[in-house]
């Protein structure tokens, strides 16, 4: 694969000088038109060799096109708040905005090649890593992002030569780093496990471009050209894509008869049973948050429901339990217009918990197979997809020790009927009956066959479904706890297991 980028190609000076101010004057063309447009993100990848002219390449990049529109990033050592988070949070929290270009060094791929040369982990997770960065490129690539990888390429022996050169000229000795070295050392296993990785993840959606780094001239206009071509295309694409989205509810074939309609909505509790169950529960909440073995891990709560099914008051009885300091609450509304810029799930990604924390989510990332399914606010593809994104994105975070648990409050017809017309009787009630409320409604039979829908595809082993019958709210809200509870508790013992076979693995 790298054989026909160690060729050396070169262009002489006078011939770069003649092809830079129209390369310069297009893709300053088409980087104002991204960001006119607004559509799209674009995302550049950089890697390959050290010494390959990586950073003089951007450089250069940056003096062509207007700079106040590229955010360079370089990901190096994780900081104690990236520790403390899944991996793909660090990437997340620094994605470019629909408009503006981000250049990353240091990136995913960096990051899995480094660890496996140094022998920090086996192929096995190596080829995790690889389908990890498969789904998160497709993922964005399906929100619409343009992604262009670059790898710089040297040959063993240019590398040598370079560090050679540069070792023996006193004026640029410094540009040498301890990275280089290790590099040079290290060379036929960063090749091999890069070749590796690019022939995986090289795909129509994502592409890689070799780039042969040792003529600046070449490499640049190379790189200069690449971009221009991608950027142009997708823009040119974008032009063609409608503004306005037509989609329709789909009825699927799920039986939701064992779903929703299996519930039992007459469970309640006394009102002594009530707070003798809610005081034990709430108790037992307290001491989980507080014991040792939450500093192995982080918890999020997922609250979604029928409207006037109760999750205030039960995400209220879940707070009265615990400090303020241990949890935060996070209410999803509509999208703002800087969340809009960004992939649908980057709002929800900033806001994952670090290990020893809560989060409780009042609606949450499941807007999109639900409100926005039924009203039309995106594609009929763009929910369909939701389902899989979804699960990879619990996946994620659930490898990372976060315990997640999502509650579905159901109650009937007639209890929301009940509810909402007492909502508009009492005064300090009145602020939680709007007129979507009443339209939403209207579309009972919609909702519920999405919440069916989103049950059956989205109820997994790592991050289950709990089905609360919600007509009586004492049940709910004790229900919610326990179950809270016994997450936490299972998830603790699941850990301590892991790591005891660990240890004797390693004896």
């Amino acid at each position: 694969m790298f054989e026909s980028a160690e060729i050396g190609h070169a262009i002489d000076k006078e011939t770069f000088d003649s092809e830079v101010p129209a390369l310069r004057e297009a893709l300053l063309e088409a980087q104002y038109e991204l960001r006119q447009q607004g559509r799209f993100p674009v995302i550049v990848l950089i890697n390959g060799i050290e010494g390959a002219g990586k950073g003089e390449t951007v450089k250069l990049l940056n003096e062509w096109m207007d700079p106040r529109l590229i955010e360079v990033r370089t990901f190096d050592q994780q900081t104690d708040e990236e520790l403390a988070r899944p991996p793909a949070w660090r990437y997340w929290r620094m994605l470019p905005a629909k408009g503006r270009m981000g250049v990353f060094f240091g990136n995913w791929y960096s990051q899995m090649l480094q660890g496996r040369v140094h022998g920090l982990f086996k192929d096995a997770v190596l080829d995790q890593g690889i389908h990890g960065a498969e789904r998160l490129e497709k993922m964005l690539c399906n929100e619409g992002a343009l992604i262009v990888k670059f790898w710089f390429h040297l040959s063993k022996k240019q590398m040598k030569a370079r560090l050679k050169s540069l070792q023996d000229d006193p004026l640029h000795s410094w540009r040498i780093s301890p990275l280089d070295w290790q590099q040079s050392e290290t060379y036929d296993k960063f090749v091999q496990y890069g070749e590796r990785v690019i022939r995986r993840t090289s795909r129509d959606y994502a592409p890689w471009h070799v780039i042969e780094g040792v003529d600046a001239n070449y490499r640049s206009l190379a790189v200069g050209k690449i971009l221009l071509e991608s950027l142009q295309n997708a823009l040119k694409r974008s032009r063609l894509k409608p503004d306005k989205v037509s989609a329709a509810p789909l009825t699927t074939s799920v039986d939701q008869r064992s779903l929703l309609d299996s519930l039992d909505m007459s469970q309640h509790l006394d009102k002594k049973d009530y707070e003798e169950q809610l005081i034990t529960e709430q108790a037992r909440l307290a001491g989980l948050l507080r014991d040792k073995r939450m500093r192995k891990h982080a918890l999020i709560a997922v609250f979604e429901g029928n409207d006037a099914a109760g999750k205030g008051g039960a995400i209220r009885r879940v707070a009265a339990a615990l400090d303020p300091r241990q949890y935060s609450i996070v209410p999803i509304a509509a999208p703002t217009e800087e969340e809009r810029a960004q992939p649908y799930l980057w709002r929800f990604w900033r806001h994952i918990p670090a290990r020893g924390k809560f989060t409780i989510f009042d609606r949450s990332w499941y807007g999109r197979v639900l409100v926005e399914r039924i009203e039309g606010f995106c594609s009929s593809a763009d929910w369909m997809r939701a389902y899989g994104e979804i699960n990879d994105f619990e996946e994620q975070i659930n490898d990372s020790r976060v315990v997640v648990v999502k509650f579905w409050l159901a109650i009937d017809k007639q209890t929301q009927l009940e509810r909402f017309q007492e909502r508009e009787q009492i005064p300090f009630k009145r602020f939680k009956i709007t007129e979507d409320d009443w339209r939403n409604r209207e579309k009972w039979d919609d909702y519920r066959t999405a919440v069916g829908d989103m049950v059956d595809r989205t109820s997994t082993e790592v991050a289950p479904w709990t089905l609360v019958e919600a007509n009586d709210k004492r049940w709910a809200r004790v229900k919610v706890l326990r179950t809270l509870n016994r997450a936490l508790e299972d998830a603790f013992e699941k850990t301590e297991r892991q790591e005891k076979k660990y240890k004797k693995d390693k004896e």
